[in-house]
């Protein structure tokens, strides 16, 4: 079948009826309806819509040598550098829709399956190595929506620290048998859990010294057994215009997963119990370098638009002649201009992998991974630096809309802007630190 619009994601995710834990309650009736969850169901919904509009089918799918079929171009496995820059156009064209905001697109995951799909040789066992490509090909063809967990829980971190093997809790695989393999125990951190087709289980990227923890899979979401337990949503119900982002983009990440002894079909399984194809399956793939090119094309998406809100808080209250000010602004651009640089140098350094696929240069992706959490922050502070008082003048939109109105509009004006318009951009600053504070608790 060809990539799926909108309306064809939203129809899946609540027909799933998937095992989703919010607030201390199980969601119930259609989840695209469900307060916490409708602003990101829409918002994918829009990412998918994209690969039917005219000025944004070009650039977010293919046409499939295989089917004929117009496919996500996230799926697309690079064979040359102008696919790797087609790649990266499809991810920003997707990142614009939710202003760098969506982490967990569904181009994130279709970037890792397309990864091992390509290098499914590293598995070893003929059957895994099948199934792997068989996966693939199936979430290509039939436009899967992914989440993911590649991280134990945080029980304790010492380097000595063995697990009860009496009282489970990272997830192990328990037991083989003729229908597949079965998991017990718990997992984090699935962003958008509950709210996509399927889930992927892959290994933490340790040493693995125990064939228990050694296994790579792929189940349905609404999979007896599998239970997702969400953190507290950034939508607290209100408008898009008191939460511009937070009503639209937050991702509600699954803090836990629970498996209660799920049988894993041997259809879906990609690794079972050796502990040496999961200790260096990721460093014998090309999995770091494309999954890292896709994060820095976003982020550079994400780094445009902070810019943006910047310059627009400078022109509304008109303090662009003062040089602190323009030395501010200009530690973004720099920032951004940076990023941009190392991005292209890793096309532009690309090489083909032993599988045939053409790879980003690792090497400034890594420099860029390790920019960008330290610049994140100062853009937070320089955002805060220039709003000052504005950003806690801050009425709802139901005062605009009661008999203060008026007033408010007139007295939170800016050299620009009536002060309702003014309004919206320390909200979307609100936004920006929450998100920050989120991952920092993470």
């Amino acid at each position: 079948m060809p990539c799926i619009d909108g309306k064809t994601y939203i129809d899946r995710i609540n027909q799933l009826k998937a095992n989703v834990w919010i607030n201390g309650q199980k969601v119930t009736g259609k989840i695209s309806e469900h307060p916490s969850f409708k602003g990101i169901i829409q918002s994918q919904a829009r990412l998918y819509d994209a690969q039917y509009e005219a000025d944004t089918k070009e650039a977010t799918t293919f046409i499939s040598p295989k089917t004929g079929q117009r496919t996500g171009m996230s799926y697309l496995e690079p064979k040359t550098k102008e696919d790797l820059a087609k790649r990266r156009r499809a991810v920003q064209t997707w990142a614009r829709q939710s202003v760098g905001m969506m982490g967990r697109s569904p181009d994130y995951m279709n970037t890792i399956v397309m990864t091992f799909g390509a290098a499914a040789e590293i598995f070893s066992d003929p059957q895994c190595i099948a199934n792997m490509r068989n996966y693939y090909a199936y979430c290509s063809e039939n436009d899967i929506s992914l989440t993911h967990t590649f991280i134990n829980p945080q029980v304790n971190r010492s380097s000595i620290y063995f697990e009860d093997p009496s009282e489970i809790i990272a997830a192990q695989m328990i037991d083989k048998n003729d229908k597949g393999i079965v998991i017990h125990g718990a997992r984090l951190l699935a962003t958008q859990g509950g709210v996509t087709d399927e889930i992927v289980v892959f290994p933490t990227g340790a040493v693995h010294l125990d064939d228990s923890y050694a296994y790579a899979f792929s189940i349905p979401s609404n999979t007896p057994g599998l239970k997702f337990a969400c953190r507290e949503s950034f939508d607290y119900g209100k408008s898009t215009y008191d939460h511009p982002l937070g009503s639209r983009y937050d991702e509600v990440d699954s803090i836990i997963i629970f498996f209660d002894h799920v049988t894993v079909p041997w259809n879906r399984v990609f690794l079972h119990g050796d502990a040496r194809v999961a200790s260096t399956m990721y460093t014998e793939s090309s999995f770091l370098s494309h999954q890292i090119h896709q994060v820095i094309s976003k982020n550079v998406v994400k780094t445009e638009f902070i810019l943006g809100v910047l310059q627009s808080m400078v022109d509304a209250i008109n303090v662009g002649e003062y040089q602190h000010i323009q030395e501010k602004i200009s530690e973004v651009i720099i920032a951004l201009e940076t990023l941009k640089a190392l991005l292209v140098a890793s096309e532009v350094n690309a090489k083909v992998d032993r599988f045939g696929t053409m790879t980003p240069d690792k090497k400034p992706l890594t420099a860029a991974t390790n920019i960008f959490p330290k610049v994140y922050p100062r853009f937070v502070e320089i955002m805060q630096l220039i709003g000052a008082s504005g950003l806690v003048s801050i009425p709802g939109e139901k005062d605009f809309q009661s008999e203060l109105g008026a007033d408010l509009k007139k007295y939170l004006q800016s050299a620009t802007k009536d002060g309702y318009e003014k309004v919206k951009l320390p909200c979307l600053g609100h936004f920006v630190k929450r998100v920050r504070r989120a991952a920092n608790a993470l």
